[in-house]
């Protein structure tokens, strides 16, 4: 068995997972041991003013230096940091990830928003539902949205677009990048009729908290819209203490709703799938294939 352990910083929060691997009869078997969140909303800043304040850069750095002392008592074998669209677009995102590599030593990789879906799709995502014809995978976060078209033989088409919750909330919505989006989805989506969706991101594990179905099975765009009206007939205060959304859910999961339903009726897709997976799950898929490769003793 071997440890290891993934820091994802995103727009909305960032996060650790601890997770084991092992093989069993061939089979290698993930676990996820545990899964740290912290919410501090880098996009908040990003998506406004096209950098990092010190107050948030600070916290990360407090974040990161506390993830960091986590994993050495975990005892992982190996670790991985990624950081996506708020640092990626801030002015002073090499330099705040240069700093935390200097001040705590650990490497963060900034990432584009493709190998950003690459490396969700190497988390096995395409096989938790196998079917004739490609399916869709979409991932909305706070600063960016990434769309997949996904065949057994793997990726097809990908596109990042910068549209999230955070940054619809923070700038409103931007109609070019949407009108963006919809032209990449009807050019090189909707040809190949995609049978259903797999969503991923911490809008849709909440919106299928509360459309109570059971795992496993999809959601239709129709009950998707429904509930999306639910939840826009709740204020903010009342999505956190009636409905149980975390605070920082709560104010854009209306926002993120409509994207998904954008991304879904562009394409031509009645359903979509949940799984309880996403980028941490991906990097240690990576991380493990690394240490694969250089031979360590599982």
């Amino acid at each position: 068995m071997i440890k290891l352990a993934a820091i994802d910083i995103g727009s909305n929060a960032v996060r650790l997972m601890l997770s084991s691997v092992y093989d069993n009869n061939g089979e290698t078997v993930y676990v996820k041991e545990s899964l740290v969140r912290v919410p501090i909303r880098l996009g908040e800043d990003v998506f406004t003013h096209q950098r990092i304040t010190s107050a948030k850069a600070d916290q990360l750095a407090t974040v990161i230096r506390a993830f960091s002392l986590i994993i050495k008592a975990y005892k992982a074998q190996d670790s991985i940091a990624c950081a996506t669209s708020a640092m990626r677009e801030a002015r002073n995102g090499k330099e705040i990830a240069d700093r935390i590599r200097r001040e705590i030593g650990v490497d963060i990789e900034i990432i584009e928003g493709r190998r950003e879906a690459a490396i969700i799709y190497s988390s096995h995502i395409s096989r938790a539902f196998r079917a004739d014809k490609p399916m869709l995978y979409i991932d909305v976060g706070g600063g960016s949205a990434e769309v997949t078209l996904l065949s057994r033989n793997g990726i097809v088409e990908s596109g990042s677009f910068k549209i999230g919750g955070v940054r619809f909330l923070k700038k409103g919505r931007s109609k070019e990048e949407l009108a963006r989006l919809k032209t990449w989805l009807k050019a090189k989506v909707a040809p190949f009729r995609p049978f259903a969706a797999v969503g991923t991101g911490g809008s849709i594990n909440n919106i299928f908290r509360l459309s109570r179905k059971k795992e496993g099975k999809p959601i239709s765009v129709k009950r998707i819209k429904e509930l999306r009206d639910y939840l826009e007939s709740f204020s903010v205060e009342e999505r956190i203490k009636v409905l149980g959304l975390r605070p920082d859910r709560a104010d854009v999961i209306v926002e993120a709703a409509d994207i998904y339903l954008t991304v879904m009726q562009q394409s031509g897709v009645k359903k979509i799938f949940v799984p309880i997976m996403g980028l941490s799950d991906g990097l240690i898929h990576v991380l493990y294939q690394k240490v694969k490769s250089k031979h360590i003793d599982l």
